[in-house]
């Protein structure tokens, strides 16, 4: 995650992990609650469906994305442009 972005969204891949940027500021949970919202919005998800899993405080995130049928997501992160 990067917060402070002025330029959000879910941007590319590095390492192996999405790269999430946000414009909120990494203060009171706000950065990560946008994070949770536009990888809800990238993969077309309920903000409910996206779950934070670890990494509250950290820049590195584990989120669980209850899409239904786990083929959605695969076919999702395979797209060109998705990631």
């Amino acid at each position: 995650m990067r917060p402070g972005s002025a330029h959000p969204g879910v941007r590319g891949a590095h390492a192996g992990a999405l790269v999430v940027r946000v414009s909120a500021r990494a203060v009171g949970g706000k950065a990560t609650e946008a994070a949770l919202a536009a990888v809800a919005g990238a993969f077309g998800v309920r903000r409910s469906a996206v779950t934070l899993v670890s990494g509250a405080s950290s820049r590195t995130k584990v989120v669980d994305i209850d899409a239904g049928d786990p083929r959605i997501l695969a076919d999702l992160l395979a797209r060109p442009g998705s990631g």
